[in-house]
Formats: structure tokens, C-alpha cells, sequence
């Protein structure tokens, strides 16, 4: 009566199925133990309920369940498992040993599996709870183990559907270990705040604000982040539904629409949000992995979830809500008949040079850093199809000719009117060329040394750092792992911004683009990589002040082999003529 699916993707769906067993089975300690990023061990432990020697065996049968009695059963679904396909799915591709006993037991039982067949079953002395040990994944199926992913990958996956189970059981003590080395190891705690720092760390508890809702459909509760903190990574997005982790584009829809207007475009926040619903009311099996549901009344949680977070960033104080009801509201201060004490005792006065020209003469700069050598004249029209290089005799400008406009523009004289060079973009085409050439011919980018800093970016951020070190070192940064969840930034590539208060979001920009797998052929991956870090090292490049510092972003910039477009096609550099000039005078 069930559409079921393949559970088994990857190591991570062996961990997920074997855990939220645990969780159905009552228990209070549950220890998840992975050698080799699930290839050759998984093992969940448990103090649950156990089960008898009968259903030791028959478990394994496909579609044969202990949680549900009756057919109707499946309209009030509260458990994690209820399709009976799980574990059947699993000695289907891997060796697994079952050991189990129940409290009223004497003894336990052992259960050997292996490719779907029982290779043995007898009585042992073993705790009260469940043990299953699942080894060496994918054994008879060459072609899928194959193709599973490098360790830190696999773990990565791993960690996450470890984190989504124990965040709905604050009440339940998990331990995750790989290797030997302890990765989380969680205690009971009273509410599910404390279970999210425990897992995420105190930076995100502290970035998060609580939300509530109570109505006839859906009791609502749990916590979304300031928008301060909201950041480009997509991570530390959770809804659950009974207990249960699911995705909704439709209710993340309602979270980022209470968002408008106070988040940059294409950020996102933090959020963690628990609902409670009739079962009868949501169908938790149309998917085969069951991590998407379908509501019967979505369009109301929809407007529920918007409204609570919406409600809880009024209170925060920045959704732009006046409250003109509320006694403790300040009111707007009035000067009244004191104004003239604030008046200034004088109003000064604006002098004009007319005689100013500002391509002839900037202050101190003009003596302190004009170079001896004369002045170049760049092309009023730039062909594409030239010689760059060829095309300036001498690439030397004088700072006397160079006017920085709102540190976004550098204007300069030239031979058919004034050149104007997008800043950001220019700095943007350089650190491509030279990331580009680090990823290509392994050249090192030097580095800018500044303090170190120890940065919170959750495990599965520091696998990710652990997991792309060579390709970090290799385009000049200096990332190591620190703990189980920080790493340290001793350094970045030169043009970055160094400056410890930008530091947290750039290793949230790096771990988006690390996060993206960049499957693509050789030589397309190695110019998007180029690009998303040149854009990232252009948004954080140091802003540029003097015209010394334009000048050599400039004669820099003209020795690219395209210095007129960016590596997506922008313009970097145009030409105003004398003639446009004209015709504004």
C-alpha cells in the first residue's frame, strides 16, 4: 500500500535510517561510530527498547514493520520509520550485524546479514537496546561504491543527517565518532536552543531571536536569525514538522518573504522552526526519503510562519514597526523654544577656484609622486582584436593626471578625450588573471600577513576548509582547522582585504564556493573558480585612496591581456571623448 523508494544513497542515508530506529525505540543514548567516512563501519548503539529474537530476524524482511498494526496507521504517522524497507534496503548491499535484547530478556541475539541473506543467528550476553553494525557498504555493488565521494565529502553528509536527528530529541544524549576522534558528543538539555549550540555553536545561538505561533492547524515554535547575520551560504535552514526534518521551498518562501527589505538580495538567514500538526492533516511518504511532506493546508502555514517571523523582527526592532500604543515608545525629540542655542554662531562659507584644473595639479600628490617620465595617451577607440601590451609605448602614469571619483571611478587624460576605469572591476580582472594562473600552473599568490583569527564556521564548514586546503593554499590562503567546528586565518592573497572584522564573512563567501562541487570538464572549472574568487577578492579588495595606489592599479590593470572587459564581460574601462565633453558646454 506504500510507494517506497532506494533509501541507501550514500553512507549518510545508512546513518540517518539506523538513528531515527533509535529514536523509535525510546532510546535516551545513542552513539553513531563511523570509520572511514562510512565505508568500512557504521555503527548506531542504543539503550531503547530492544526487540525479541522473533523480530530480530524478521526485520530484515522488506516491508515488514513494528510500528504500525493496521493499514489505518498510516494516516497517524509519529514516527521516523514506518515502511518496514529500511534495514531490508541495507543488507542488501552491505554486511550487517544485529545484536539485540530486551529488558525482560535474559539474553540477547545475534543476527549476521550480508547481500540479503541470514548467515547466522544465535543467542549472546549483551546490554538492554539495540547494536547494528553495518560494514563495508556497497561490497557486491562495485559500480555504486565507486562512485561515493572523497572521505570529507561523505562525512559532511554524514554530520548533517547526524545534526538534522538530534536537533529534534533535546531530551536524547547522541555521540557522533569517526575514526577514533569524537566529532559530537551531545547531552540531554531542556530546550532546543541549548541542543543548537551544543551542535552549532554559541555564534549562532547568539544570532537568533525566538519565535511562537499557536492556532487550530499548527502549533508553531522556534528561532530565526537577525538579519544582520544572515549570510550568502545556504546552512543552518531547518524546518520539522513532529518531530521530523523536511524541506519546503514553499515555507522558506514565507521566512524570506518576512525578510523583504531587510536582507541584501540573494542572503539568507538562519532558521529553526518546529511544527506540530495533526498527522492526519500531512502525508509524510511522498517522497522516498521522506524529507519532503505535502500539508493539507499549506496556504495557512504559509501565512503563519510569515507572520510569526514577521512578529518576532518587529520586535527585534527592525521591520520599521511604530508601536504608538506603547507607554515605553520614545518620542521624537523637539527642539521647541531652545532651537537658537543649536544654531551655529556662523555659517561657512564655500570657496570656488575657477582657475582649478584638476587633471594639472592634486595638491602634495603632484610633487611627492609624479614620476619623472612623461605622460602615455591610451587609444580613444580600443580594438579588442590588438595587442593590448603594444598599444602604450609607456605605461607610467602620472599621478598628477589621475582624479579618483567616490573611490568607485579613476579618471585620466587621453589622447581622444578622458579614460575612466571602473575600480572594483579592475581590481577584479587582476585577481582573476592571477588566480587563474595559480590554479593552472600551480604558481602560489603571496600572501598578506594579519593576526590570526579564529573564525566559528560549524564541522561541516571545517571539513569543508579541511577538504579544499591544497586549493586554498595554492590561491594564497593561509586556513587551518582549529577544533571540531573554528578554523584560523593566518592569511589571504594579496588585494584582500586583511582587516579582522571582514574576515567572518569572507570565510562565509568562501565556504558558498567551495560548497558548489564544480563538476564540470578541465579548464571550466579552474576559470569558475577564477571568477567567484575574483569577485569575492573585488567586494573585499582594500578601497583606493591616492593616486599612487591608482596608478598602479592602472598600469597593472594594462598589462592584462583584456583589460577593457572582466572574465564575465563587463567593462572595466571606457573612453569619454573630447567631443561628448563638448556637447555639455
Amino acid at each position: 500500500m506504500i510507494a517506497a523508494g532506494e533509501v541507501v544513497q550514500r553512507p549518510a542515508s545508512v546513518v540517518k535510517e539506523l538513528m531515527e530506529n533509535a529514536v523509535d525505540a525510546g532510546a535516551t543514548d545513542i552513539k553513531v561510530v563511523v570509520a572511514d567516512a562510512g565505508r568500512t563501519l557504521i555503527q548506531v548503539i542504543d539503550n531503547g527498547c530492544g526487540m525479541t529474537p522473533d523480530d530480530a530476524v524478521l526485520c530484515f524482511e522488506r516491508h515488514a514493520t513494528s510500528k504500525l498494526s493496521s493499514a489505518e496507521d498510516l494516516h497517524h504517522i509519529l514516527t521516523f520509520g514506518f515502511r518496514g524497507e529500511a534495514l531490508a534496503s541495507i543488507v542488501a548491499v552491505a554486511e550487517v550485524t544485529l545484536r539485540t535484547r530486551r529488558a525482560d530478556a535474559e539474553l540477547g541475539v545475534e543476527v549476521v546479514m550480508a547481500a540479503s541473506e541470514n548467515k547466522g543467528t544465535k543467542e549472546i550476553s549483551c546490554p538492554v537496546g539495540t547494536n547494528v553494525a553495518v560494514r563495508n557498504l556497497f561490497y557486491n555493488i562495485p559500480a555504486r561504491r565507486k562512485f561515493l565521494k572523497s572521505d570529507n565529502v561523505e562525512l559532511r553528509h554524514i554530520v548533517e543527517e547526524f545534526q538534522r536527528v538530534a536537533l529534534t530529541r533535546p531530551d536524547i544524549a547522541f555521540t557522533l565518532t569517526h575514526n577514533g576522534k569524537d566529532i559530537h558528543v551531545v547531552k540531554p538539555v531542556p530546550s532546543y536552543k541549548f541542543r543548537i549550540q551544543d551542535l552549532l555553536g554559541p555564534t549562532v545561538v547568539g544570532d537568533i531571536v525566538d519565535i511562537e505561533a499557536n492556532t487550530s492547524i499548527v502549533s508553531l515554535q522556534g528561532y530565526v536569525g537577525k538579519p544582520e547575520s544572515s549570510r550568502k551560504t545556504l546552512g543552518n535552514q531547518f524546518f520539522f514538522v513532529n518531530g521530523r526534518y523536511f524541506r519546503s521551498p514553499l515555507l522558506h518562501k514565507a521566512v524570506m518573504k518576512a525578510y523583504e527589505n531587510l536582507i541584501p538580495e540573494s542572503y539568507t538567514p538562519s532558521y529553526f522552526i518546529y511544527l506540530d500538526v495533526d498527522p492526519t492533516t500531512v502525508d509524510v511518504n511522498i517522497h522516498p526519503t521522506k524529507a519532503e511532506i505535502k500539508f493539507e493546508e499549506d496556504q495557512i502555514l504559509f501565512q503563519t510562519v510569515f507572520a510569526a517571523v514577521k512578529e518576532a523582527l518587529g520586535k527585534l526592532g527592525v521591520a520599521g514597526s511604530i508601536e504608538f500604543d506603547n507607554p515605553e515608545a520614545q518620542d521624537i525629540p523637539v527642539m521647541g523654544t531652545r532651537f537658537e542655542e543649536y544654531r551655529p554662531s556662523s555659517i561657512p562659507s564655500a570657496g570656488i577656484d575657477l582657475d582649478f584644473n584638476p587633471f594639472e595639479d592634486l595638491g602634495p600628490y603632484a610633487k611627492a609622486d609624479a614620476p619623472e617620465k612623461p605622460s602615455y595617451d591610451y587609444a580613444a577607440h580600443v580594438d579588442k582584436s590588438q595587442n593590448y601590451g603594444a598599444l602604450f609605448e609607456d605605461r607610467t602614469l602620472p599621478t598628477s593626471q589621475i582624479l579618483i571619483v567616490q573611490g568607485k571611478y579613476i579618471l585620466t587624460q587621453s589622447a581622444g578625450g578622458i579614460m575612466a576605469v571602473n575600480i572594483r572591476r579592475a581590481q577584479e580582472r587582476l585577481l582573476h588573471d592571477r588566480f587563474l594562473k595559480a590554479l593552472t600552473a600551480n604558481a602560489h599568490v603571496s600572501q598578506a600577513a594579519l593576526f590570526p583569527v579564529q573564525v566559528p564556521v560549524g564541522v561541516e564548514g571545517r571539513l569543508l576548509v579541511e577538504e579544499h586546503s591544497e586549493l586554498l593554499r595554492s590561491l594564497g590562503f593561509d586556513i587551518a582547522p582549529f577544533g571540531n567546528d573554528t578554523v584560523v586565518v593566518s592569511g589571504v592573497p594579496e588585494g584582500y582585504s586583511a582587516e579582522q572584522g571582514k574576515v567572518e564573512g569572507l570565510l562565509a563567501d568562501i565556504l558558498l564556493i567551495l560548497k558548489d562541487e564544480n563538476g564540470a570538464l578541465p579548464g571550466v572549472m579552474e576559470q569558475n573558480l577564477a571568477q567567484k574568487f575574483a569577485v569575492l577578492g573585488s567586494c573585499s579588495a582594500k578601497n583606493i585612496t591616492s593616486p599612487l595606489e591608482a596608478q598602479r592599479l592602472v598600469d597593472a590593470l594594462l598589462q592584462s591581456e583584456n583589460p577593457e572587459f572582466t572574465s564575465a564581460g563587463k567593462r572595466i574601462l571606457s573612453i569619454i571623448p573630447a567631443e561628448e565633453l563638448d556637447k555639455r558646454f
